[in-house]
């Protein structure tokens, strides 16, 4: 496999892919998307066989982390032989997004095709305040998921909560007593600004990571540690624990100068980053070269350029992206 580097203008070394399979869902989290979504026509959604490619010329330049995200992958016909095409490939990390809903069922079978790591989401450990942020899903499916994937044996589990002032930000300590009993990470998440929403206003609940790590603070002392998953969050330990509590603070501490990671929407676009609409089509190439990847390839390296040395979100509520998560990839 080839040495290649993808380098941006301002130096840094992109080798973390994020590939939406899907932006369907079986929940429609109040952050994430509209109640009423409209979702692709099939014809606009990359193949599973075009998702491969993409991915493969990735790892041809350099990258050593690919993410599946949705949507829900997990809701993606035919998933596991895309994990096992991908888990072939020799990846450092190779990590799925999912809200937990399907894992009572598949946990194991994605273990045994490759993938490394889950990311899975967590808002709530009340059942009803579950039902109402994700509008569909069940609180003790996802736990039985949760369960499922510990007994799988992934190489790390982690649990992601989008904390809510006012909404769920009072149960920081119980999430955080829930993973340590789990003996998994969690890590909290500012809301980010994308997609116009009714349900709530997101400059009034947004609750900054500081605020949060003062919440835990009252209960646990909290460690820095330079350990670095390969994303965005900053982490934390504990002493008294193998739990590890990280933040992602795309509003109070962005992580910008350290950016190494681009994401691919499910319908081919290439985003250079989450909080801009700087993109590439990935698709017209793809279905235009269906027999070799260098154009693809080649493609890949010039949209480098395009990168922005950082994005710019507001904490006021405004939406300068009008695309939402589910249409982004988590």
């Amino acid at each position: 496999m080839s040495k290649a580097k993808l380098t941006d203008r301002f130096g840094r070394t992109v080798n973390y892919v994020r590939l939406s399979v899907t932006d369907r869902c079986d929940f429609r989290c109040v952050y994430c998307m509209a109640e009423e979504m409209t979702f692709l026509p099939r014809q606009q959604v990359l193949t599973l066989e075009e998702i491969a490619r993409v991915a493969r010329t990735f790892v041809s330049l350099g990258t050593e982390k690919i993410r599946l995200t949705g949507g829900e992958p997990l809701v993606r016909k035919d998933i596991l032989e895309l994990v096992k095409e991908i888990g072939s490939y020799g990846l450092r990390d190779f990590a799925m997004t999912t809200n937990g809903s399907q894992l009572p069922t598949m946990a194991e079978d994605l273990r045994k095709a490759g993938l490394k790591r889950l990311n899975i989401s967590l808002d709530s450990l009340d059942a009803d305040k579950f039902h109402r942020i994700t509008r569909t899903g069940r609180l003790s499916q996802v736990l039985d998921g949760i369960d499922a994937a510990r007994d799988a044996g992934f190489e790390g589990i982690k649990l992601n909560t989008v904390v809510m002032k006012g909404g769920n930000d009072h149960e920081v300590p119980d999430l955080v007593e829930f993973a340590r009993k789990k003996n998994v990470d969690i890590t909290f998440i500012e809301e980010m600004p994308l997609g116009e929403i009714s349900d709530h206003d997101r400059g009034e609940v947004l609750c900054t990571s500081d605020e949060v790590r003062d919440i835990i603070s009252q209960h646990h002392e909290l460690v820095p540690t330079p350990e670095d998953s390969g994303g965005p969050a900053r982490y934390y330990r504990m002493p008294d624990s193998n739990t590890r509590v990280g933040f992602i603070s795309p509003h109070s501490h962005n992580f910008c100068s350290t950016c190494n990671r681009v994401r691919v929407t499910v319908e081919g676009r290439l985003l250079l980053c989450l909080g801009n609409e700087h993109s590439v089509d990935l698709r017209r190439v793809l279905r235009g070269h269906p027999v070799t990847n260098e154009k693809l390839r080649e493609t890949i390296i010039n949209a480098m350029d395009l990168k922005p040395e950082r994005h710019h979100f507001s904490s006021d509520g405004d939406v300068q992206i009008l695309r939402f998560m589910n249409m982004t990839g988590g």
